[in-house]
């Protein structure tokens, strides 16, 4: 119990559950039953009909990964004297996929957020929401490898309108420090928008992962405007040892519209603990703070929601705090992960999704990370030579950046204020709920697709 959050769960009675179905206890779902399915999670979240059948057949392998040993010594004695950042870092710690299209795959279980645009309670919605942010989570499980960092103004597009709905845009705005920003919108009612920057520390035996920056998540028919941020995520066994991955940390995820919260918790890892791993535990709240759901499961595996029927004040636990006790109707499933693909283990792990992300597809923005040389000679098996090309790119982008910097010394002589490098298709903008400066989507993008007119995009591969 020491252990556990400041909560405990009772699930109720058959005959308690009868009787407060009847009682209009939640203002929220107008005093329904409760008697859920798994396919229609809530009874307010109306389906509207049939999921559109995919319209092309994609991917589902690519090459096996070649069985490289890795000499860490030939790596680190050329480490030696050199400044850390200009240390070419070989494709073998690598897999065959850059952050955008990592920071892409969010979109894993994007049906969530469709049925969440049905849903006519907001209470409901945010449990899915919830369920959503961290379904984003179970892929990382066993992905140890790292992705490849994109190029400065390096772009990836997604375009799942005729088979999902949406249209998901990536682009690098920043190098120094590495920063991508990502906008998102469904024509099933949802707009997604977010700028993660990546901070990490290396702490001898793990290094911890730090993604900075808010997760924006807007419903149409509502205006209901939900803001998270993303936890911790420790790689562990660095130096010795098999790798492995661990996220930590709370997440508060906030309707601003109706000011509803939801508490999430991600427990860390303990070897003494009798825990769960990789436990995830959360309250849904209303705005005057009277918790209404409880969701619980773990990050690699499911999320499920109980409703609140009744809350008293438990026993006190080891450090003399009180914990609440909540009676809940059973639990209902809100998500669950798919199943890998076969041979799943020989392809970096990949999921469905992430095996057709890098696939090629004609029409796309000429930086975008399909066209990038060193990754597809990586998935091919073809390691030597996406080092070669790997080191290639990088100087190209230093040299760029050379003459960039030569720019601002010419343009301060002449009393100009120098701009520096602009992202071409996202701008600076404040927000107004969170005060953050980021960048943002300005469009243009899928229009210079539908006429195929890319002369504004640099060429930097």
């Amino acid at each position: 119990m020491e252990e556990s959050p400041a909560f405990i769960t009772v699930t109720a009675t058959e005959n308690t559950q009868h009787r407060h179905s009847q009682s209009n206890l939640s203002g929220a779902s107008g005093g329904q039953t409760n008697d859920w399915n798994q396919e229609n999670v809530y009874p307010s979240c109306n389906d509207s009909g049939k999921e559109l059948q995919p319209l092309r057949r994609r991917r589902s392998h690519i090459p096996d990964k070649p069985n490289y040993s890795l000499n860490l010594w030939s790596i680190m004695k050329n480490c030696i004297g050199k400044e850390l950042s200009k240390i070419p870092m070989p494709v073998n710690f690598n897999e065959p996929l850059s952050m955008l299209q990592r920071l892409t795959e969010d979109l894993e279980y994007h049906e969530l957020l469709d049925k969440a645009a049905r849903c006519e309670s907001s209470l409901e919605q945010l449990c899915l929401v919830a369920a959503f942010s961290v379904s984003s989570y179970s892929t990382t499980v066993h992905r140890t490898a790292k992705p490849f960092n994109p190029l400065l103004g390096e772009t990836y597009e997604l375009d799942r309108l005729e088979d999902f709905g949406y249209r998901s845009l990536c682009e690098q705005v920043s190098h120094h420090p590495p920063a991508a920003s990502h906008h998102v919108i469904s024509q099933r009612g949802w707009t997604l928008w977010q700028e993660i920057t990546i901070a990490s520390k290396f702490r001898g035996k793990y290094l911890s992962i730090m993604p900075l920056g808010a997760i924006h998540l807007q419903f149409h028919s509502s205006g209901n405007h939900y803001v998270w941020r993303k936890v911790t995520s420790t790689v562990h066994n660095i130096i010795v040892g098999k790798l492995w991955i661990d996220q930590s940390g709370d997440i508060e995820i906030v309707n601003h519209r109706t000011k509803e919260t939801c508490q999430l918790k991600f427990s860390p890892y303990s070897y003494f603990s009798r825990e769960v791993p990789r436990k995830v535990t959360g309250v849904v709240s209303d705005s005057g703070g009277q918790a209404h759901y409880i969701l619980s499961g773990t990050w690699d595996d499911k999320i499920e929601s109980s409703k609140i029927v009744q809350s008293s004040k438990g026993g006190s636990g080891s450090e003399g705090k009180q914990k609440t006790v909540y009676q809940t109707l059973s639990p209902k499933l809100l998500w669950k992960k798919y199943p890998l693909p076969d041979n799943a283990e020989n392809m970096y792990f990949f999921s469905s999704l992430a095996l057709t992300l890098n696939e090629p597809e004609d029409g796309v923005g000429l930086t975008d990370s399909r066209l990038r040389p060193d990754q597809r000679l990586m998935e091919a098996g073809r390691w030597d030579e996406a080092n070669s090309e790997k080191q290639r790119l990088e100087e190209k982008q230093r040299a760029v950046r050379r003459r960039r910097e030569g720019g601002q010394g010419g343009e301060r002589e002449r009393g100009r204020e120098y701009e520096g490098f602009q992202p071409q298709w996202f701008h600076k903008r404040t927000n107004a709920i969170t005060g953050e400066t980021n960048f943002v989507y300005k469009g243009g993008y899928w229009e210079a697709k539908d006429s195929q007119d890319w002369n504004m995009c640099t060429e930097i591969f």
